[in-house]
């Protein structure tokens, strides 16, 4: 598992024995940031949600992006995450924030800060995939005209709309997929009301 281009091209990122991560092949991840570099540069602000080794936060900091979030439930993956920004010399530049997503995207802990890009590859068999997604819609983490990046399971059928978000490009390669949403609106969660959990 490498840095595919950018500042840190090349570098090649730590990640823990076993099954306890699930990176995206470096296949999928060429295709994901082919499309995406083909409406412009990287910039801005990227939440990289199931971030496992960091790798795809990684990869949009090199290409370009600002700053990156990175959640992650594993406090044991998170040390490889911190262990993978020193390494390629973006420590500056990531948060490792060591918790649920949903809980993290409840919290107010991102409140102030509008993300660009999020990207979420969850594990495939994680049952709650459509149900994040929602929350990420109804809570507006995300700017209008950001991207919602989705890597999937093809045996997980997602619909073209969420909230704000509508899907404008879908790709299968093997038994990878993923979807990319726009943000074409805004979520409609008073964060002055909002409870955090």
């Amino acid at each position: 598992m490498r840095v595919i281009t950018g500042t840190a091209r090349g570098h090649r990122l730590r990640a823990p024995g076993g099954l306890e991560t699930r990176p995206m092949l470096d296949r999928v991840k060429e295709s994901l940031f082919s499309v995406l570099e083909g409406c412009g540069p990287l910039r801005g602000q990227v939440l990289d949600l199931f971030a496992g080794t960091g790798s795809l936060g990684i990869e949009c900091l090199s290409r370009g992006a600002s700053e990156a979030d990175f959640v992650e439930r594993s406090a044991h993956v998170c040390r490889f995450i911190r262990q993978n920004l020193a390494h390629t010399k973006l420590r500056e530049r990531g948060r490792v924030y060591c918790m649920p997503v949903l809980r993290y995207l409840h919290s107010r802990v991102w409140v102030g800060r509008t993300y660009d890009i999020i990207i979420m590859d969850p594990p495939y068999a994680d049952t709650q995939i459509e149900h994040t997604i929602e929350t990420i819609a109804e809570l507006g983490p995300g700017r209008v005209g950001g991207v919602l990046v989705v890597g999937h399971s093809p045996r997980v059928a997602l619909a073209d709309t969420y909230g704000g978000y509508e899907r404008w490009k879908f790709r299968r390669l093997g038994d990878s997929c993923f979807s990319i949403y726009e943000r074409t609106r805004s979520g409609s969660v008073d964060l002055e009301n909002q409870v955090v959990i």
